[in-house]
């Protein structure tokens, strides 16, 4: 197993308020880590420490460690948008910005100052592809994002990603606002995906954590209540809680 993040000791506060409590994780490359537990146990404040989202809310402070390919991720002086290109993130609605297709998938690459057509096109072509969209799309790249279905909107979402060649997906909930059927195709999409990116899903749906991750882990009032291999956590957990979560006795 080679660990791609690793936590120590990882506690957060919004001013007050104790989110995560000693959190001590380790995520292995090119696996899918599920994050499950009730609602507002810790899981999505977790997602968004491993690439600084939290920075941007008022009056967070964190202390402990969180390491990425080795690399201290919470120092003041790590630069925040080369953290942020290397760990993306796909949120709960699909966000497509307002433009092309193209520019969609585009738009990170013209952030960090591509501007050969050439590139930016071979770009587009090989992220809409990685997401199954181009063949569905390639004639329609100049048609507005947001016309689009949810379940194509997503995958967009996910392309615009990849374009900027991360190493690790982060998916709060992506599936949330999706059919069973759209879901599915999300689902399968991961699978294919984590042959070249590691990815940490947040999940309400137990059966979907069940189905797609390796890995995972339990969190309740912000802390890991246990962390393993997905077919242990949910056949054999070691902690009542877990267990008690699990077979829907709370939650």
């Amino acid at each position: 197993m080679t660990k791609i993040i690793e936590t120590n000791k990882l506690n957060l506060f919004y001013t007050d308020f104790q989110a995560l409590i000693e959190v001590d994780l380790t995520v292995a490359q090119n696996l899918i880590t599920a994050l499950i537990g009730p609602s507002g146990c810790g899981k999505s404040t977790l997602l968004r420490v491993l690439n600084r989202m939290n920075d941007l809310i008022e009056g967070v402070r964190m202390t402990g460690s969180v390491k990425i390919s080795g690399q201290e991720s919470l120092g003041e002086d790590v630069d925040l948008i080369a953290l942020r290109k290397k760990v993306g993130m796909v949120f709960q609605r699909p966000n497509p910005f307002p433009l092309s297709i193209f520019e969609n998938v585009a738009y990170g690459l013209r952030i960090h100052g591509e501007k050969r057509k050439s590139v930016l096109a071979e770009t587009v072509e090989k992220s809409l592809a990685s997401v199954l969209l181009f063949n569905e799309l390639k004639d329609r790249l100049a048609a507005n994002a947001l016309t689009l279905s949810l379940e194509q909107q997503q995958r967009l979402c996910i392309a615009r990603l990849l374009a900027v060649t991360p190493e690790i997906l982060l998916m709060d909930e992506p599936c949330s606002t999706l059919d069973p059927l759209s879901t599915m195709k999300i689902e399968e999409l991961m699978v294919e995906l984590k042959k070249q990116y590691t990815i940490i899903i947040v999940t309400h749906n137990m059966q979907q954590a069940a189905r797609v991750s390796d890995d995972c882990g339990f969190m309740l009032l912000g802390e890991l209540i246990e962390f393993g291999p997905t077919k242990e956590i949910f056949t054999a957990p070691r902690n009542k809680k877990t267990e008690d979560y699990i077979t829907g006795r709370f939650g």
